[in-house]
């Protein structure tokens, strides 16, 4: 909510919320026809644009112009439209992965899930498997595309986190870091970089890795880790100094996160730290982030975000013992854990 809007009436407030979808349509649109790729080279009318994007001219530049007054492009006296600093992170090869995030929280997969909310609410199951007939991450298997899409759009809403978490937490007593369902390996590549001693091990299944060695290449890091392939519901590498699940456990629901952290617990030397990434809830009414992922979380993949007792509770029902929540800079903390 911006200093604006605190003397905005309640019932306009809600309407505001409740009409978010409006421009959330616009911008995966503009997302979709590739928008800002086609502006990158300078300003354009819809006429010069309509062929490329396969639009029609007159409702294009209604578009456009409904763009602009967001502030994602600019209007000039002949029309023609351009990118602004907002506009310009919606190119596909911009920092942050905006294009790819847009695509997948703003696409059909999510819009439809969130159209049936209220079944999760009754319920208690997915949307997602109400809608499409199977869970979000078979969905995903199945689609090498909108895999590859998905982890670019986790780097999108994460990507500032491993900084943060690599800063919080002093990783330079490991010899080892398994970084457990670590997709692209932003994470593990950031630690790896501000500390020099350990070696890494980046462990996710063969489809969701496709993209990590460019990442570890372009972070300097490469040498120094190897890639396993695996399901975290079957094993995971055994013997590291500290074990990383970076928004893995509020994916599941409590059987499976079990079948997880138990299948972590027997890889965990003596010594060994388990290091659970998420968004940790504050007690109470206490405004968070959180909160509203929660929510994204009951009804796509099933799983929850939770509070420090909550996680204190689920991890000793799988014999480990929370022994601290280090917080950082962004929305995530760390939750540290023992064997018991």
């Amino acid at each position: 909510m911006t200093p604006t809007q605190t003397t905005v009436p309640p019932h306009v407030q809600l309407i505001q919320m409740g009409t978010g979808h409006w421009l959330a349509g616009m911008i995966y649109t503009a997302a979709n026809i590739r928008l800002a790729d086609h502006l990158a080279s300078g300003p354009k009318s819809a006429a010069n644009l309509a062929g490329p994007t396969g639009s029609h001219p007159r409702s294009l530049h209604r578009f456009m112009r409904a763009l602009a007054a967001f502030g994602i492009l600019t209007q000039d006296n002949d029309d023609r439209f351009g990118l602004t600093s907002l506009g310009e992170a919606l190119k596909s090869d911009a920092p942050g992965s905006a294009r790819a995030t847009v695509l997948t929280m703003a696409g059909p997969m999510f819009w439809k899930s969130w159209e049936k909310f209220q079944y999760s609410l009754e319920t208690g199951k997915t949307a997602t498997e109400h809608v499409f007939g199977k869970p979000i991450f078979d969905l995903l298997a199945q689609d090498p595309e909108s895999a590859a899409q998905f982890s670019e759009s986790m780097v999108g809403i994460h990507g500032g986190e491993p900084p943060t978490v690599a800063e919080a937490y002093d990783f330079s007593g490991f010899g080892s870091i398994v970084d457990v369902g670590g997709a692209t390996g932003n994470m593990l590549a950031h630690i790896l970089a501000r500390y020099p001693q350990p070696r890494g091990v980046l462990f996710d299944l063969a489809h969701v890795v496709t993209e990590a060695p460019a990442l570890l290449w372009a972070h300097g890091v490469e040498s120094r880790v190897s890639i396993e392939h695996g399901s975290f519901f079957e094993s995971v590498p055994a013997g590291g100094d500290a074990y990383i699940l970076s928004h893995i456990i509020h994916d599941w629901n409590p059987e499976q996160c079990a079948t997880i952290l138990g299948n972590c617990r027997r890889a965990m030397k003596p010594g060994a730290k388990l290091l659970i990434v998420e968004f940790v809830l504050p007690e109470g009414d206490t405004p968070h982030f959180g909160k509203l992922v929660d929510m994204v979380m009951l009804a796509i993949p099933g799983g929850e975000e939770r509070t420090p007792e909550e996680y204190r509770t689920l991890l000793a029902s799988s014999g480990l013992e929370m022994t601290r929540v280090v917080p950082t800079t962004s929305d995530v903390s760390i939750v540290e854990a023992v064997v018991a």
